[in-house]
């Protein structure tokens, strides 16, 4: 019997959509949440660290389900504990707890680590000369979620009037109703499993990813999360950078759009181009657009426009790496062990993202917005350097 791949990526990018509003409506409240509960404008960072960790956290073993029972009872997973730490965090914020609420946006960041994996589920079954074109077509559905989610801040404040909790706790019911559904879809749509047991696909009882991050895997690997630590540390303190510049909010709001844009608006055409040129070729493409990037908006100064260029740009090199970076992983394992590694993946560009954040505070209290996108662009240079020597090390391979 035929895959219905088609079917399966369909599903997966609907489920993504709904998944993304709850991910976006949460992730625009959270800060200012913790701040609200906290009392603190000290605490209102760990907002984004608490929902890194849950990430973190969740990703292995759910990756490790995956493997040992198929895609399905995973992601709904995710989605459900997501829903439930979206659930803590609202009980949090009207019973003025802050431990509350940082213990819901932990569980709120299983939502997150089933976002990712569904990437990777829509090439568990794919082509392999389709691989890039199905997975970017479910990143490019989370563009609907990110832009949605957080404008639901004002609906939320009237939803939270109407059940008598914090106005900032208002935008979290969309996220629990929105996991809630995204796991009922997931569990209901996602069928048949592209790795169930009926899929024929041989599984261990327990597989150690590690001793397979090598090669062609560990290359991707590394060009995840480093772009993903580029992308991060740049984006997050751009803002900063604009504010202190004069800048005002509409237009830092509009920047960061037009970036977000371009993370995701055209990740089909990226996805089509690394199944053509090959991913290898598109992951230093991607590379050198983030360094000029970071060359752009470091130079800006106090022009607004280059800043916008480089923010789009910044979000145009990530699209391209992280693309290109996940279709060269998924080709290069085998079936038994790809989740797993996947997995890794998944937390490498997690922990690579919080701690690009953290250290892009300390590089710019320490010096300026231009020392940042220079050390960023650093970066880079791992990746293109495993890129061209595995480039190097398959021609001779070849010619043996």
């Amino acid at each position: 019997m035929t895959f219905p791949q088609g079917r399966l990526v369909g599903s997966l990018a609907a489920v993504q959509v709904v998944g993304g509003v709850g991910n976006g409506a949460g992730l625009a409240i959270g800060a200012l949440l913790v701040k609200d509960v906290s009392g603190s404008s000290g605490w209102a960072g760990t907002a984004t660290v608490m929902l890194t960790v849950g990430a973190a956290a969740a990703t292995i073993p759910l990756a490790r389900w995956a493997v040992r029972s198929g895609r399905r009872p995973a992601l709904t997973t995710g989605w459900l504990v997501g829903a439930a730490g979206a659930v803590v965090s609202i009980v949090g914020a009207d019973l003025d707890s802050l431990l509350l609420v940082l213990l819901g946006l932990v569980l709120f960041g299983a939502s997150t680590a089933s976002n990712l994996q569904s990437r990777f589920a829509a090439t568990d079954r794919a082509e392999p000369r389709k691989v890039a074109r199905s997975l970017s077509v479910v990143v490019w559905a989370t563009t609907i979620g990110a832009v949605a989610g957080p404008n639901l801040t004002g609906p939320g404040a009237r939803v939270a009037a109407s059940l008598d909790i914090p106005d900032l706790a208002g935008p979290l019911v969309f996220s629990a109703v929105a996991f809630a559904v995204a796991g009922l879809m997931t569990f209901v749509l996602v069928r048949p499993d592209p790795l169930a047991p009926d899929a024929t696909v041989p599984r261990p009882a327990r597989v150690s990813p590690w001793p397979h991050v090598r090669g062609r895997a560990l290359t991707a690997v590394v060009a995840i999360a480093a772009s993903h630590a580029v992308m991060v540390s740049v984006m997050a303190l751009t803002p900063v950078h604009m504010e202190d510049h004069g800048s005002d909010l509409e237009l830092i709001g509009l920047t960061i759009s037009l970036h977000i844009a371009g993370m995701f608006a055209l990740s089909p055409v990226f996805g089509w181009l690394a199944d053509v040129i090959g991913p290898p070729v598109l992951v230093v493409a991607g590379q050198v657009v983030l360094v000029v990037s970071t060359v752009v908006s470091g130079t800006a100064g106090h022009s607004e426009p280059r800043i916008m260029i480089g923010l789009v740009l910044l979000g145009l090199g990530w699209s391209m790496s992280v693309i290109a970076a996940a279709a060269m992983l998924t080709t290069a394992l085998s079936a038994e062990v790809r989740p797993a590694v996947q997995g890794v993946a998944d937390l490498a560009m997690n922990v690579a993202g919080a701690t690009g954040g953290l250290l892009a505070g300390v590089i710019m209290a320490w010096r300026d917005f231009g020392t940042l996108n220079a050390a960023a662009a650093l970066l880079t240079i791992p990746v293109i350097g495993l890129v061209v020597a595995g480039g190097r090390a398959a021609i001779d391979v070849t010619r043996d």
